[in-house]
């Protein structure tokens, strides 16, 4: 089953609750942190790529055009 980011999001916080617990052996607690720095990646990653698809929008002739959002006062 491929990884979604709402799985790893909830897997990095079932790890971040067990190592803020304390109750966890040093050797567990390196492994649970490789572990979460993985999944971290894996959500930045996902992140990053659905931000460059949403910043794309389809044109009526099929052209890609930036889609740039303007704050208020600019």
């Amino acid at each position: 089953m491929e990884k979604t980011f709402e799985g790893a999001l909830k897997d990095l916080e079932i790890i971040v609750k067990e190592l803020e617990s304390g109750n966890i052996p040093l050797e567990n607690a390196i492994t649970k942190y490789t572990e979460a720095m993985q999944l971290v990646k894996f959500c930045s990653d996902s992140l990053n790529k659905a931000t460059e698809q949403i910043n794309k929008t389809v044109l009526d002739n099929g052209e890609l055009k930036e889609f740039n959002i303007k704050e208020e006062g600019e």
